[in-house]
């Protein structure tokens, strides 16, 4: 079955830089022993990198791309378990810096 305009939908992914902060974020929490696992999905409408304390469980987070809310809210958003979006903007390093601070706490 074709599709109109004679190609397939394009699937939303991560650039290269947007991986690499990503796992850099990842990196850093799995030795603090707060992450453990995660996953990546690229979908027809956005990107998703899933974070996971135990791999049998629900993300703890999700990192969404979605360049549909670009230019409302920002196309990047942190979404808890609950479904409640920590932050939400344009530019990723910044709303990678919600889960940053979690980490930077000293007690």
């Amino acid at each position: 079955m074709p599709f109109p305009g004679g190609s397939k939908p394009a699937t939303v992914t991560f650039d290269r830089r947007e991986l690499s902060e990503l796992l850099n974020l990842y990196g850093r929490m799995v030795a603090a022993g707060e992450w453990r696992d995660y996953a990546i999905d690229f979908l027809k409408d956005k990107a998703e990198f899933s974070v996971y304390r135990r791999s049998s469980e629900v993300p703890l987070y999700r990192i969404v791309k979605d360049p549909a809310l670009a230019k409302r809210q920002g196309a990047y958003s942190v979404v808890a378990a609950t479904g409640l979006v920590l932050k939400r903007g344009p530019e990723l390093s910044r709303v990678l810096r919600v889960l940053d601070k979690k980490l930077s706490v000293v007690g």
